[in-house]
């Protein structure tokens, strides 16, 4: 399965139900909500953090959290 992690720069998914639990309390106020569309901007220069545009808002997200979101990747 797809995570945000797996993500090469450019590229877009949807972020899965089946993830929820893992997802910090505080990216879910910011947006990155089941069903939410990701698209993967930047990444560090040692991988991490890697930077990301939910649904309009842009956020750094550590790549430690980000194998734990899963999303579907848009074709």
């Amino acid at each position: 399965m797809s995570t945000i992690a797996s993500l090469q720069i450019g590229e877009k998914g949807i972020v899965l139900d089946d993830c929820l639990d893992n997802i910090p309390l505080k990216l879910l106020e910011m947006g990155c909500l089941p069903g939410a569309e990701v698209e993967l901007l930047q990444i560090a220069p040692l991988n991490d953090p890697l930077y990301v545009c939910i649904n309009g808002s842009y956020l750094a997200i550590r790549k430690e959290t980000a194998v734990q979101i899963t999303i579907a990747k848009n074709e």
